[in-house]
């Protein structure tokens, strides 16, 4: 129902719909609501937040995508999730932090992303410290790592009082610091492209000019939603890990 609302609603493609009624029947049918708790504050902070600014974020023509979520941007997003809570349905709780850890960090990119490409301020890679156009990947700002922190804590917060993780601070470190990889990863090795049309650096092939584009860095096949993956899985791990040698 949750998944139909947000088609209907425009959040999501109809293969995202799919894909998060999938998602979420794994993250509630293996803890009920504490679990859906966590989810549900991934999905409507970040679909909220993605409303905000809208004329400005319509400029950036270089972003990998915008719009409805598709099946790959939530699978990117609550795949490593939805597994966690699968095999940590019988209560076990290092798999259970490695849930929350994973959205934690899928938040932290999100917010990141949605409230740093509002600011006045160009963005600076984070491996080079050179500005690069707001929106591309690697990218950060102050007002962006900002809200990767309060993105991973928020989940935090919501998994420990929902009582879907025991612990707080692994959580939230470790959502942080998947947000942290996606950065690092955005800016090596996720595929980089010059549209000469434009001339100007993109995510996409063809450009949303129209013009086809010729990749400059990284692998072709690492995009967006690769990095996503990737970015939860390292949230998920770094919050275990933290929770283990607590």
């Amino acid at each position: 129902m949750i998944a139909l609302v947000a088609w209907r609603a425009r959040a999501l493609t109809p293969s995202g719909a799919l894909a998060a009624a999938l998602v979420g029947t794994a993250v509630f049918g293996s803890g009920g609501w504490r679990n859906a708790a966590v989810l549900l504050a991934f999905f409507l902070s970040s679909t909220g937040l993605s409303h905000l600014g809208r004329a400005t974020k319509k400029k950036l023509l270089d972003l990998g995508k915008t719009g409805p979520r598709d099946a790959a941007q939530v699978v990117a997003n609550g795949g490593i999730a939805a597994v966690c809570a699968l095999i940590g349905a019988g209560g076990n709780s290092l798999w259970t932090v490695a849930f929350a850890g994973a959205f934690a960090a899928a938040a932290a990119d999100t917010w990141g992303t949605e409230i740093g490409t509002l600011g006045k301020g160009a963005p600076r890679s984070i491996l080079s410290g050179k500005r690069v156009e707001a929106g591309l990947s690697g990218a950060i700002t102050v007002r962006g790592v900002l809200a990767e922190l309060c993105g991973a804590f928020f989940i935090a917060g919501v998994a420990w009082a929902a009582r879907a993780s025991p612990a707080f601070l692994a959580v939230a470190i470790g959502g942080f610091c998947g947000a942290l990889a996606d950065s690092l990863l955005g800016a090596s090795l996720q595929a980089l492209r010059y549209c000469r049309g434009c001339a100007r650096y993109c995510e996409t092939d063809p450009h949303r000019c129209g013009a086809d584009t010729t990749l400059v860095r990284g692998a072709a096949w690492m995009g967006n939603d690769a990095v996503n993956f990737v970015s939860t899985a390292v949230g998920a791990a770094v919050a275990a890990a933290i929770y283990v040698l607590r």
